[in-house]
């Protein structure tokens, strides 16, 4: 169990240590050195300013917004969200400064689109350097598979059956695209074009796919992209959100209300197209990238780590067969599949809630107070609920003309390792709000 959430976590300031499966083109290892030497803003992957935040040992200031604060008020306490950061409360970094505290691009964008949330100011003291290491929910798939198979008793053999055929179903549907995908891993090019308008299917039926094809795109962006305000946020050692935000809100109607990848899927054409509207330069190697980059992640994160990627195939196989060979991408799956039960929203805490607890068992082993999204560090940082040895304060925050938040009132709440009710109406799609204590669903 701790090895699996070891293997989930990164730690950009050492070598890649992940195993991975054989036949591979590329390691975890020479992806690292490209994406750090031979992108423009690849030194803040290592280097970034809430990396150098977390391994001083100083207190970190906190950017949250939510929409409850008068149930915080009344409660005295303050609930955490599942997603990408399991079980912590979601946040961005803020930068103490003569002037006040300088919100990271991220939490300037977060108030700028929430303009009904009020924003906290969080102190979180540390009693030691924090690990810069980062939860990469891509990784996780394994771990939702082992947490599903431990608790599917949950579920009415009906229910199970149900679950069971419609994975089945999509692996099937979606199997041509996935052998695609790890022929490419293993340095069979197939042409750009066709891939991407292959994967774009390929979502509706696995919509991990969704989140992986935007995480690779969210990196492209911000690795690569070279305008003023992305230098401008580069000297303060952040990586610019706001290309990743754009480029969401084109693709997908209605993203900007309801965060839902599972509906994030152009192809190619649309991509290109779209890429053109943030950043025009990207736009013509947009398309190899993600050919290469997804394929290589799929492999890591969906294959377990003693199998031939050469080997593999998703086609006529059986569930059994794939837990075996894939569980990354069946733990996935399950993970997503499962939210369109009826039932989902009186289960959600059986499920959800044994993953925050081994989440916070390993992020106390490992002195982590403040984990953040480690998928790449973008200044997704959260706040660990069950951290028995730093002290945390709250205050709401009053934003002057410049931008600077300053802390205003004392708020008298504590952070409860307790999971934010789940709501969802039946048989919809899930998405995430991430800058919330809320979990929402959304159609397709």
């Amino acid at each position: 169990m701790r090895d699996e959430w070891e293997h989930a976590h990164t730690d950009y300031t050492v070598p890649a240590q992940r195993r991975s499966p054989a036949s591979l083109a590329d390691s975890e290892g020479d992806w690292r050195d490209y994406l750090e030497h031979s992108t423009p803003n690849g030194w803040l992957i290592r280097n970034g300013a809430m990396t150098e935040a977390l391994v001083s040992g100083k207190p970190l200031y906190l950017l949250h917004v939510t929409r409850g604060i008068d149930a915080i008020r009344t409660s005295r306490e303050i609930h955490v969200s599942a997603g990408c950061l399991v079980g912590a409360l979601y946040c961005s970094p803020l930068t103490s400064q003569r002037k006040g505290l300088r919100p990271h691009n991220l939490g300037t964008y977060l108030m700028r689109t929430k303009p009904s949330t009020t924003p906290l100011v969080l102190e979180v003291t540390p009693d030691a350097p924090i690990p810069p290491k980062g939860i990469d929910y891509l990784h996780l798939g394994a771990i939702h598979l082992r947490t599903y198979l431990r608790y599917q008793n949950f579920l009415t053999p009906a229910e199970a059956a149900q679950l069971d055929r419609g994975l089945l179903a999509n692996l099937h549907t979606a199997a041509a695209f996935l052998n695609v995908a790890l022929r490419n891993a293993t340095g069979h090019a197939t042409a750009v074009t066709d891939f991407i308008d292959q994967l774009s299917h390929a979502v509706r039926a696995v919509p991990f796919l969704g989140y992986l094809y935007f995480e690779v795109l969210s990196e492209y962006l911000m690795l690569h992209s070279t305008t003023p305000e992305t230098k401008t946020y580069a000297q303060a050692g952040e990586l610019n959100n706001w290309l990743y935000k754009k480029l969401a809100f084109a693709a997908v109607e209605g993203m900007s209300q309801l965060f839902d990848l599972a509906r994030f899927d152009p192809r190619h054409h649309r991509l290109v197209k779209l890429v053109e509207g943030i950043e025009p330069a990207l736009a013509p190697g947009v398309g190899e990238y993600v050919r290469r980059r997804l394929s290589h992640l799929l492999a890591q994160t969906a294959l377990h780590p003693s199998q031939d990627a050469a080997s593999v195939t998703f086609e006529g196989t059986d569930l059994g067969t794939m837990r075996r060979a894939a569980p990354g991408l069946i733990g996935q799956m399950i993970y997503r599949e499962i939210r369109y039960m009826d039932r989902y929203q009186q289960l959600y805490h059986c499920f959800e809630k044994a993953k925050a607890l081994e989440a916070w068992d390993y992020w106390n082993s490992e002195g982590i107070p403040t984990p953040f999204n480690g998928v790449i560090p973008k200044g997704e940082i959260g706040i660990n609920p069950a951290y028995p040895r730093s002290a945390v304060r709250v205050w709401t925050a009053q934003r002057d003309s410049k931008g600077y938040l300053h802390p205003g009132e004392e708020i008298t709440a504590v952070l409860t390792p307790h999971l934010a009710s789940w709501w969802a109406p039946p048989r919809q799609r899930e998405t995430y709000n991430a800058a919330d204590e809320i979990r929402v669903d959304r159609p397709r």
